[in-house]
């Protein structure tokens, strides 16, 4: 009976690991304005879109929730969307001239950074802390 016991809450604990439901929070500070929108996308480690997130900037800062997720590798990008017209506005050679960033803050040289750079793993809940590039 011991022995059964001890198998059935295993497999308990098992599937609650699998199946968990975690929340991400993220935080992005240092926003230059408070006029505009935060788009935001979510990606697996396979480089799937998991959700798109649209947020207001108050006291230059948003902040995203995202419930629902697996235990895994995620990673984010997102700009600031000063003029509302849901583009990433660039200049003449291709230079974004609104803010912008990645999740792990990493920056890119000439372009985006690796999207192995931008990975971070989910294991319970969690909340990270953004700063664009301007």
């Amino acid at each position: 009976m011991k022995r059964f016991c001890a198998i059935c809450s295993g497999l308990i604990l098992i599937s609650k690991i699998s199946f968990s439901q975690l929340m991400l929070n993220i935080e992005i500070n240092e926003i230059r304005n408070n006029t505009g929108n935060i788009m935001l996308q979510l990606f697996d480690e396979k480089e799937k879109v998991v959700t798109r997130e649209i947020s207001s900037i108050k006291d230059n800062k948003c902040e995203f929730t995202i419930k629902n997720l697996k235990a895994g590798k995620y990673a984010v990008r997102y700009y600031h969307d000063e003029n509302l017209n849901k583009v990433m506005d660039t200049n003449l050679v291709g230079k974004p001239t609104e803010g912008y960033g990645f999740s792990n803050n990493v920056v890119g040289k000439f372009g985006p950074p690796p999207f192995e750079k931008w990975l971070f793993e989910l294991t319970g809940d969690k909340m990270i802390s953004l700063k664009p590039t301007y």
